[in-house]
């Protein structure tokens, strides 16, 4: 008999074992996803720092986990894509889904007085933690970055772009090329010599990159280069139209001992 009420009261231990396990393990399931953000707010780091407040090894592994899925590790030179959450007179607010919000001088969106709440703008780390221990970021070195991202795939694709030009200078003048001063030389403006540089100056032209110094950081470009192409293509499209006997009609434009020379639209 007492063989046997031994043996119940193992069992009945068990099956209420069993019943706590499947208890937890519901609770566990049902109970909602915390959010890393809430978490953060409302970690005391000062009393933990000062042993005032212990946390237990599985908070801490719960929250590293959270810091690693839910937020970004983005790397200094790395331009991001981040939403303005909040304006003061004179800093925007900025969250780049990292550890905390960042902040960016409001001189850095002078070009964009309508910036607003919800507006998505291009930043890249520049302080990870000042003396106040905020993330300080900046949008214009992102642009900066961004810029010479565009002149570099133009000079490897040979692409034509568009510049302002801003200002006569020694030999040349600077052209705005997607926020970078670039140098056009006097040879480059045209085909034929150029004396007068201010007609050109304030005017938005097309330009084809033909040197980047990496060093330095130096662009130089052209606009001949564009007009010497044009004119290539059009001697390459008379020439495919030109007919033994045909008869064309034609500007005399030099004359010599050998023979006379015609300009017939191009060629």
């Amino acid at each position: 008999m007492a063989e046997e009420k031994a043996k119940a009261e193992t069992a009945e231990t068990t099956a209420a074992a069993q019943e706590t396990v499947e208890a937890v393990k519901e609770v566990k399931e049902e109970a909602p996803a915390q959010d890393p953000q809430e978490f953060l707010e409302n970690f005391n780091w000062e009393k933990y720092e000062q042993g005032i407040e212990k946390v237990e090894d599985s908070k801490l592994e719960e929250f590293e986990k959270l810091v690693s899925e839910n937020f970004v590790d983005t790397a200094d030179e790395e331009v991001v894509t981040g939403t303005v959450v909040y304006l003061t007179d004179r800093e925007a607010i900025i969250d780049i889904n990292a550890k905390s919000e960042g902040v960016i001088s409001l001189n850095e969106f002078r070009y964009n007085p309508d910036l607003k709440v919800g507006d998505k703008v291009e930043v890249l780390i520049d302080i990870r933690e000042d003396k106040s221990g905020q993330l300080v970021l900046s949008h214009r070195k992102a642009r900066t970055i961004m810029a010479w991202d565009r002149v570099n795939a133009a000079h490897d694709k040979e692409e034509i772009v568009s510049g302002f030009v801003k200002c006569r200078t020694k030999g040349g003048m600077i052209v705005d090329v997607f926020g970078i001063e670039a140098f056009l030389p006097g040879s480059q403006i045209d085909v034929k010599p150029i004396r007068d540089y201010d007609q050109y100056v304030n005017k938005t032209m097309e330009f084809k990159v033909v040197k980047i110094n990496h060093e330095f950081k130096n662009v130089v470009v052209s606009h001949k280069a564009l007009i010497e192409a044009d004119i290539e293509e059009q001697k390459k499209e008379i020439i495919s139209q030109l007919e033994k006997g045909q008869v064309l009609e034609g500007v005399v434009k030099n004359i010599t001992s050998y023979g006379v020379f015609i300009d017939l639209g191009g060629v």
